[in-house]
């Protein structure tokens, strides 16, 4: 009885084909052109390349395991056991090939790769696509002896799938550290390369051919779309830390005015929503100077708090008194509706009055999370606040954040 030799598992280095897959990830970050880097959100660049570098682990599908046998000629030519008078050439006999087909998911080319470690010899098959065959050439109907070398073979192929395991779960673990480590220190260079030319006092040169959209590469072994920048996306301009600050500082005024509210319920207890927002707006007046406007028209409505410096919108707000998850996910879209491209920063203000707040608060990430243009949540310390990176209504890759602050207003 004779094994076909098949494919040989161990051709690459496991270890290499890692760190090939690390430095193909870096040597492309390097390479995206600087505005649609600067324009993107870091965390979409991160889901982008750890879903295109990382591997896919193999695993074998061992319920799945059929059998097929066809007529073959066996070469016995190297036989000890039969006479045969020259040696030096072949020697047919009738026999019959056993093929084993096994279901298999994960990289395929990881099947040709040597893992760090391994202790025994490795197993033999051919691949196809989803499939490992694993082919025995008898010339006796000793079905139990076939039986025993499949089993040997693919107990073989089990452990060595169990060691290509342990060497990519650590990379895939680590894959997005990686990117989001290389992206960052990139932007921030690139954003100091921008700061230091324009401290020189004069124009930017722009450059010729500079492209405004871009072409999806085409990836051997995943087909990812990479983000891309809407074309006519104006040139990145870093935000300033000042913005940041003024934001946060707004949402905390507005949280001790409405604290205020809260002590004084015989004061605000009749108070409509227009009549609390009118109020937020005199107290916000009177720390900035008139910048807050109420009922202002912006980008394609009339939003209900809008906070304005240096011709900048730097604070958009809705209030809303609680209607439930649907009445929310609308106040989102109206919104999103008033925010132009420029406007990042951006808050709601629940009132909740006849409904028991912990079922409000319960309700609220869930509901925000399912919004289509909710990207993911962030950390926000607040008891009765929750904060979300949203992508602008028109072009996904433009982020901005959304604070939704709960207050029990008085009945």
């Amino acid at each position: 009885m004779s094994r076909d030799a098949g494919l040989l598992f161990s051709k690459y280095d496991l270890r290499a084909v890692i760190d090939g897959q690390e430095q193909a990830m870096y040597k492309e970050i390097d390479e995206i052109e600087t505005s649609r880097l600067l324009n993107t959100g870091t965390e979409d660049w991160c889901d982008y390349l750890e879903t295109k570098y990382r591997l896919e682990p193999l695993a074998l599908d061992e319920t799945s395991i059929q059998v097929d046998q066809s007529d073959a000629k066996l070469d016995v030519s190297g036989d000890p056991r039969r006479f045969i008078f020259d040696r030096s050439q072949p020697f047919y006999i009738p026999g019959t090939e056993v093929s084993f087909y096994v279901t298999f998911t994960g990289e395929k080319d990881l099947l040709r790769c040597r893992p760090s470690s391994w202790k025994t010899m490795f197993p033999h098959a051919a691949v196809q696509e989803g499939m490992l065959v694993f082919t025995y050439a008898t010339a006796e109907h000793n079905a139990e002896e076939v039986k025993r070398q499949f089993e040997r073979d693919l107990g073989l192929t089990r452990d060595f799938v169990g060691f290509v395991k342990n060497d990519v779960d650590p990379f895939n673990d680590r894959v997005r550290g990686l990117a989001k480590s290389r992206i960052e220190a990139r932007k921030a260079k690139l954003l100091k390369d921008q700061g230091m030319v324009a401290s020189l006092g004069y124009p930017l040169r722009r450059r010729e051919g500079t492209p405004t959209s871009y072409v999806v590469p085409v990836v051997r072994k995943k087909l990812v779309e990479a983000p891309t920048v809407k074309p006519g996306t104006p040139p990145y301009v870093s935000e300033p830390e000042l913005e940041s600050a003024r934001y946060e500082e707004i949402l905390g005024t507005l949280h001790n005015m409405i604290l205020a509210m809260e002590r004084s319920p015989s004061t605000f207890s009749r108070l409509s929503e227009e009549e609390l927002r009118d109020f937020l707006l005199v107290q916000l007046n009177a720390i900035y100077e008139g910048r807050a406007t109420g009922e202002t028209f912006n980008f394609e409505g009339k939003t209900d708090i809008l906070i304005r410096e240096n011709d900048k919108n730097i604070f958009i707000a809705e209030c809303k008194f609680w209607g439930g998850p649907a009445k929310l996910s609308d106040t989102i879209d109206q919104l999103l509706g008033y925010t132009c491209w420029r406007d990042t920063k951006t808050a709601i203000l629940v009132f909740n009055r006849d409904t028991n707040l912990t079922t409000v608060l319960d309700k609220i990430p869930d509901t925000v999370k399912a919004h289509p243009n909710c990207k993911r949540p962030v950390d926000y310390r607040n008891e009765t606040g929750f904060r979300f990176v949203f992508g602008h209504r028109d072009d996904p890759n433009r982020e901005l954040i959304l604070t939704v602050l709960v207050f029990e207003v008085p009945a």
